[in-house]
């Protein structure tokens, strides 16, 4: 049997960081068993429908560097991939059902059912049902409501008081009795199919082989269980992967805590290999001591029976910043400045050092990208190198005793700088070490004066390294400036 897994986004939002997690497994477990990856975009929804959503979709998913071999603008056997454009197929296969006496056609109006809720909690029933009030209804009943056009939805007939049973390949058996089952609609009244029809029907035409999904769906499979047995159909295997929360939470991500989206996160500066790492082990551990994996170690490394049996895993944001932080410490300055580029052209971020020579820009990266945690802290951490700093007079003395000291210790730096030919790290930091020890001033108070003078910063790398990199016309012309404050 050929392994194929899908992903089906909903295009009624940004594209969550939870859902790219899910899509990882499915595409690793499709690649790994030389299998086929779906992409479905299932827009039943309507009114949740965002314009817009399912190009942006698309774009995040291939800006984290997946791609699919079948679906949107891939195409594929069972096209079309869109469910919005497969209705008809949905209706013909709820009218097989109608016929077979396993759904029925629903008359009822919302006003009806929003009184049948509020009066069965108000009597303290454990489960909201529909009380099939139109099950009952004589067949030229139907028939006449039909013809006459009188709005409906098609339910299915949800068998009473029957265990239905499952294997999951994490979970194990899962048993749900249908006594907490809905008679669920699968056609609503605008003629949309519900998620639950349209992916049991898309899911078995598509031939897909494994469903992974959150553990938030497990209740709902025994209605799509229900759904293939009424079909006559097989069943997929199932796989429900833990959600994520917050730490220190039960709950699921919330933007009171942050970002949510993955487009969010890509906007602030993580690196897409970066966050991929991260989530990877947000369900999945490969039982070694290894935490930094490109996509085809994972791919290679990646089992379900490694996959965690729980609810919910934590989503430790501090942990994601520090391997975004490894990540762009290791990389070579020439590939950061690229990733930093292509980062900022799309989105629409100035970013220094765009024409300064890129032996400025690496010399300047080899310094700080120690520092950085995320791409936008960039701007913040090479600007003196760029530009000329904005000085307090407050600021630029604060570290020493008063400012008759720091001018004494600013032009004291400025002749010895003058009179370098060869402008060399090494023979700085001598000739200004040598400097501070005659004049018998405080390393601290002079370098710390030094450093603002210079940069307009009071903690940055080393001092004498930003003078090799900024050059003897910019040092000395910055000296002059903060002099005159």
């Amino acid at each position: 049997m050929e392994v194929r897994t899908r992903m089906a986004p909903s295009p009624t939002g940004e594209y969550h960081v939870g859902h790219i997690r899910t899509l990882m497994y499915n595409y690793a477990f499709a690649r790994q068993n030389k299998g086929k990856f779906i992409l479905r975009i299932e827009d039943t929804d309507r009114e949740r429908y965002v314009p817009g959503a399912v190009e942006r979709i698309q774009d995040v998913i291939k800006m984290m560097g997946f791609d699919w071999d079948e679906g949107p603008g891939t195409g594929g056997p069972y096209v079309p991939y869109t469910q919005s454009e497969r209705l008809d197929l949905y209706k013909k296969h709820a009218q097989e059902l109608v016929e077979k006496g396993h759904a029925y056609y629903c008359f009822c109006t919302e006003e009806r059912l929003e009184k049948l809720r509020e009066e069965q909690k108000a009597s303290g029933t454990a489960f909201s049902k529909y009380d099939r009030l139109c099950l009952n209804l004589k067949r030229e009943e139907v028939e006449e409501k039909l013809r006459t056009g009188v709005p409906h939805v098609i339910r299915m007939k949800v068998p009473d008081n029957e265990d239905i049973s499952f294997d999951d390949l994490i979970l194990g058996k899962i048993t749900i009795n249908t006594q907490s089952i809905d008679d669920q609609v699968l056609i609503k009244t605008d003629g949309f199919p519900t998620y639950h029809m349209a992916v049991v029907v898309d899911d078995h035409l598509m031939k897909i082989s494994h469903i992974m999904r959150g553990t938030d769906w497990v209740p709902s499979t025994p209605k799509h269980v229900l759904l293939y047995r009424f079909f006559g159909w097989d069943l997929p295997a199932f796989v429900h992967l833990p959600n994520l929360k917050e730490v220190e939470g039960t709950r699921k991500l919330s933007k009171r805590y942050g970002s949510v989206s993955v487009i969010e996160f890509l906007t602030e500066g993580y690196l897409p290999t970066a966050l991929n790492n991260f989530l990877m082990f947000l369900g999945w551990n490969p039982g070694t001591e290894k935490e930094v994996y490109s996509m085809e170690e994972f791919i290679k490394d990646f089992s379900i029976e490694h996959i965690q049996k729980t609810d919910l895993v934590a989503f430790d944001r501090q942990k994601l910043l520090w391997i975004n932080g490894l990540y762009i410490r290791n990389m070579p300055s020439e590939e950061l400045w690229e990733g930093l580029q292509s980062w900022a052209k799309r989105f629409d971020v100035f970013l220094h050092g765009k024409g300064a020579g890129e032996k400025v820009v690496f010399a300047a990266l080899d310094l700080v990208k120690d520092r950085m945690k995320l791409l936008s802290e960039y701007n913040s951490l090479v600007h003196y190198f760029f530009e000329d700093p904005e000085i307090e007079k407050e600021e630029l003395f604060s570290f020493v005793s008063d400012e008759a000291r720091g001018k004494e210790i600013l032009e004291g730096f400025k002749n010895i700088f003058s009179g370098v030919s060869d402008w060399e790290v090494q023979k700085l930091d001598t000739l200004a070490h040598e400097f501070i020890a005659a004049k018998e001033y405080k390393p601290k108070e002079a370098f710390m004066t030094l450093r603002i003078a210079l940069t307009g910063e009071t903690a940055t790398p080393q001092i004498l390294d930003i003078l090799g990199i900024l050059g003897k016309e910019a040092v000395l012309k910055r000296l002059d400036s903060a002099l005159k404050i």
